[in-house]
């Protein structure tokens, strides 16, 4: 990814307190001045849902390879109780800096209150927390959830410019509780409130995960899709590929042609959606960037080295429709 060195980290964050980055991960190697002795950052990452968030975990991984640095890696496996288990670990082995990815937005207090009496910085990564207390955290490190669901409804709009009557929308909701679900959902909402043809018919969560997409998808067709009439839903919008990808399957086992009977949008941007928006089953793709390994541990790195960094930093990301080139969409590794 393009490297952002902690001095010019400090710069930025006196002079704005946010930042953003590239989402590419393209590093060759950490930067000359990273420091010398070991480094312990505890990582608890909320899971491995989808392949998204195993990419974003074998970014964490590979760049504290990179940098040095000692990491404690824990997987939740989608549990805020293990995730909370797993920073009161981090704190009781005192570990330099702790980094999480929370499953949810509420809840955390208690333990933050901990680490911040301990001592021990902590940074967010992906996902955002809500709380009433002052300074649990440091930083936010990831990708802006609410811009991802208002690009989704402009290319919708646009998409629907000229049609007429109403457009019936279903939406495959991710966690709720979480602060992607809460972005995204609003965000397109948003953009879409004030033209009233566009109707959410119906919004249920499939968690993030392809088999929950699945089973969701088949519970919102057995209401809402009507073969006599050959329509009653136009829109899916999915906040992650997964889910997408999970809708998908269903829809062709029911003889309904993706991104042809049915406008499809996602979110993530990975390998799999890429290879549908190509052959024409997604229409649309939001991208989200999962590779943020380097600039967490450049923040680990600037912290422990005790410069101030960010408040937020989020991606450049951008969006993937079906008219672009089949050969200008990019290659992933996830």
């Amino acid at each position: 990814m393009k490297k952002i060195a902690p001095l010019f980290i400090a710069a930025l964050a006196l002079s704005f307190g946010v930042l953003y980055y590239t989402a590419l991960d393209t590093s060759p190697g950490p930067p000359e001045d990273a420091l010398e002795s070991k480094i312990v950052l505890g990582f608890a990452q909320l899971g491995a849902e989808s392949e998204w968030r195993s990419a974003s975990s074998e970014s964490v991984q590979r760049a504290a390879r990179m940098y040095g640095v000692e990491l404690m890696f824990e997987n939740a496996q989608q549990k805020q109780e293990n995730q909370i288990k797993a920073i009161r670990s981090f704190i009781a082995h005192r570990v330099d800096v702790i980094a999480f990815a929370p499953v949810v937005e509420s809840g955390w207090d208690n333990v933050l209150a901990e680490a911040h009496d301990a001592g021990i910085p902590v940074i967010l990564v992906d996902r955002k927390i809500e709380t009433d207390l002052e300074d649990m955290y440091v930083s936010f490190l990831g990708s802006d959830f609410l811009e991802e669901g208002r690009k989704a409804g402009r290319w919708l709009r646009s998409k629907f410019s000229d049609w007429e009557g109403d457009v019936r929308i279903v939406e495959l909701r991710g966690t709720e509780g979480a602060s992607p679900t809460k972005g995204r959902d609003e965000g397109f909402r948003e953009i879409l409130s004030d033209d009233r043809r566009f109707r959410i018919v119906s919004s249920l969560s499939g968690d993030f995960m392809r088999s929950k997409g699945r089973e969701t998808m088949e519970q919102i067709l057995s209401e809402y899709y009507d073969p006599s009439r050959g329509r009653g839903i136009d829109v899916i919008f999915a906040h992650n590929d997964d889910m997408a990808l999970g809708a998908i399957e269903v829809l062709e086992s029911h003889g309904i042609k993706p991104g042809q009977d049915v406008v499809m949008i996602s979110v993530d941007a990975q390998r799999s959606a890429l290879e549908a928006l190509k052959e024409g089953k997604l229409n649309c793709v939001v991208e989200c960037t999962p590779y943020v390994g380097e600039q967490l541990m450049q923040l680990v790195t600037a912290l422990v080295s005790g410069e101030e960094i960010p408040s937020a930093i989020y991606s450049e990301e951008t969006i993937f429709t079906e008219d672009d080139p089949p050969e200008s969409l990019p290659e992933r590794e996830y």
